[in-house]
């Protein structure tokens, strides 16, 4: 698995405990839906960290916890 796909099973996981929809998560975060249906579009590639910081805000957590996951701890090498 890719950072970015980690990155999107991660916020996926949280929405879905929270029973949170993307509209209402961008809401929380104060970006545009585009930018979450972005960000879960696997045609694109990168997220941005301040993106993350954002939508981590939203959900009212850190960093820290976002990325103490276990879907972080066996990342492919992103290096080609």
């Amino acid at each position: 698995m890719k950072v970015k796909q980690a990155v999107v099973a991660r916020f996926s996981e949280i929405c879905n405990e929270r029973n949170i929809k993307p509209n209402e998560l961008a809401t929380r975060s104060g970006v545009t839906p585009s930018t979450v249906y972005s960000m879960l579009d696997d045609e694109r590639r990168d997220v941005s960290i301040v993106t993350i910081k954002k939508l981590c805000d939203g959900l009212d957590i850190g960093l820290g916890a976002f990325f103490n996951a276990p879907v972080f701890d066996a990342l492919e090498q992103e290096i080609i």
